[in-house]
């Protein structure tokens, strides 16, 4: 086809493909035939990728973005299509990933007219794609609308949107041209690093020195400062707790790393937080303040690259806006080593005490599998360039207590708007984008009852494609909303409600099977070990589901053993025709949970 006959479906794939995009996750409709065709035209490139639901597309994209550090793409038709998209859009603006939505609509000359699918777009994506959202009604309005919705996408770390009207995808393309009213394009793009002032980096380095328990809270924003973070904690003599989203950010083999904090982390973090005269954030978030520390009590600096974002949470003394390890080079020559090592120390012996902690948790029987014992067999077997994915649920309680980052592994969750379903894509996307690494998909009952077990379809088509077949997609399966049911024991002491929170019982491995998977299904704790061993030595997808008990506290960190007696005592009133079992189950449970708090309680 000649430069002269192209249409603007041909331009806008042609385009993608300069900018270096290599997939685009999606879902067919009328609206965006045009698009297609020019795919069919393109020979697939960039290499349509076909996800069950656009939602699921949304996902695939964001994982992709997540695991690669390049856009994500996602397509969708006009109407339901790009209703669908919107969940996994704001699961990237919550989460500061760049995505870039492909979204088809009615031809203009029926806009208006209430025509089949015609859905006011415009209205519907102004919030999740604030940062850039146009509509292109002819086609010298390429490059331009294309280009800026991907650098925007990259610059501001957030998902944008492009319309493109059925009728416009068929027009001849014609490029906009050196006259009035025209907005020619161009297409590169450098790196680029924002760096704060000398002087604020000065006070931050007095606040820093003047510390003698510095406390340093890392998340996703830290992950390209590894080395940097490592040697600020070395120097300072600090602790490191992580974000969710930071959980890949530092190797928890380093010592006085002390994993996750907040409602699913561990309790060295909290003490962390607690006990701290000094906080350095680096690239942080992290929304909850009872789980920093208490106003007043601490000094604090903050690192963030987006200045929309700094200053939040806690009542910083010095503010630093810029990238961090443009930002820490700068810091580190001005931070003088601290000789006095016991607060080091003690977070050290924190951290051992925790994990003996974990070790004895997982070891508790349970009825009929303990989910925390699931995740702790899997964590010593995990190959050190894995990328985990992990679900919203009380998996990603697991998750953060039991796995340990090392090495190369990668790990993310849907961090802020904590969405269910969104493992599996999550995973499909991080294929795509390493597919010579092994993935690893922590998925609860209820979420892959939601969208899970459609996208084993996705897995089944694509699975060909990836240089390492190993992707295991592993479910806890317990009949139970389990994160929903914990939450009303323990914020009002409510029965289980039944007709909301039982979920059937499926089984997983047996679909998988029937698509040429391997299926695992997993009914006793002696089975638990080879399970993994075996999916995770499987020649493609794996599909491991393990049978385990719903009555396993998620206890959070700062919880007293009196609490999680309280919290015990309030099910069996609340639950009178379960009373006698909770009295020798859920009681039992939590008393065998904390053996360690209840030894520091009755001492004290």
């Amino acid at each position: 086809m000649t430069h002269m006959t192209r249409k603007v479906a041909d331009y806008i794939l042609a385009r993608l493909s300069e900018w270096g995009v290599e997939h685009v996750f999606g879902y067919p409709g009328d609206g965006i035939n045009g698009l297609l065709a020019a795919w069919g035209r393109a020979e697939n490139e960039p290499r349509f990728i076909q996800a069950r639901h656009e939602e699921m597309a949304a996902f695939q994209a964001v994982g992709y973005a997540k695991f690669s550090g390049r856009l994500g793409v996602c397509a969708a038709t006009s109407g339901p299509g790009a209703i669908h998209l919107l969940n996994g859009l704001y699961d990237a603006k919550l989460d500061h990933v760049p995505v870039v939505a492909l979204v088809g609509q009615t031809h203009r000359s029926a806009m208006g007219g209430s025509y089949q699918q015609e859905v006011d777009l415009h209205s519907l994506f102004k919030d999740v794609a604030s940062d850039f959202l146009e509509t292109v009604t002819v086609p010298e309005q390429l490059p331009n609308v294309l280009d800026r919705a991907i650098r925007t996408a990259y610059a501001r770390r957030a998902p944008t949107a492009v319309i493109i009207p059925a009728d416009v995808q068929d027009l001849d393309y014609s490029a906009p041209t050196h006259e009035f009213k025209m907005v020619p394009s161009s297409l590169d793009r450098s790196g680029w690093s924002a760096v704060p002032s000398n002087s604020a980096v000065e006070r931050a380095s007095e606040v820093l020195n003047a510390g003698e328990r510095v406390a340093i809270l890392v998340g996703q924003g830290a992950a390209g400062a590894r080395k940097e973070v490592q040697r600020a904690a070395e120097t300072l003599g600090a602790g490191v707790a992580k974000a969710l989203l930071g959980l890949d950010v530092l190797s928890d083999e380093l010592p006085y790393v002390t994993g996750a904090t907040g409602l699913l982390g561990t309790r060295p973090s909290y003490e962390l937080m607690r006990d701290c005269d000094t906080l350095l954030t680096i690239g942080s978030s992290f929304p909850y303040s009872q789980f920093l520390p208490e106003f007043g009590k601490a000094r604090g600096v903050q690192i963030d690259l987006d200045p929309h974002m700094i200053g939040m949470r806690y009542p910083y003394e010095v503010n630093l806006v810029g990238d961090a390890r443009e930002t820490l080079l700068r810091l580190l020559p001005l931070l003088e080593r601290k000789e006095a090592r016991d607060w080091q120390e003690e977070i050290v012996a924190g951290v051992r005490r925790w994990r003996e902690v974990m070790a004895s948790r997982a070891e508790v029987s349970a009825d009929p599998i303990n989910p925390e014992y699931v995740a702790h067999c899997l964590d010593p077997l995990l190959p050190s360039d894995t990328i985990v994915t992990c679900d919203s649920g009380s998996v990603a309680n697991w998750y953060a207590r039991h796995l340990r980052m090392r090495g190369e592994m990668r790990g993310s969750l849907s961090g802020t708007l904590a969405t269910m379903g969104c493992g599996v894509p999550y995973a499909i996307g991080a294929k795509f984008a390493r597919p010579d690494r092994p993935a690893v998909a922590l998925v609860g009952d209820g979420a892959m009852q939601m969208n899970g077990l459609a996208e084993l379809i996705t897995v089944a088509k694509y699975r060909r494609l990836w240089e390492d077949p190993r992707l295991v997609i592993a479910i806890w399966n317990n009949q139970d909303l389990n994160q929903v049911t914990w939450e009303m024991r323990a914020m009002g002491g409510a029965p289980q409600f039944l007709p909301s929170q039982t979920i059937p019982d499926v089984s997983y491995a047996r679909f998988a099977e029937s698509l040429g998977m391997t299926g695992i299904r997993v009914e006793k704790p002696e089975q638990v070990e080879r399970a993994w061993r075996e999916a995770l030595s499987a020649d493609g997808p794996a599909v491991v589901e393990f049978l385990t008990d719903p009555d396993v506290p998620p206890i959070p960190p700062h919880a007293t053993w009196e609490q999680m007696e309280a919290t015990a005592e309030s099910i069996i009133k609340g639950d009178p025709d379960r009373a006698g079992m909770v009295r020798q189950g859920l009681k039992a449970k939590v008393q065998e949970f904390l053996p360690h708090r209840k030894k520091t309680s009755d001492n004290a």
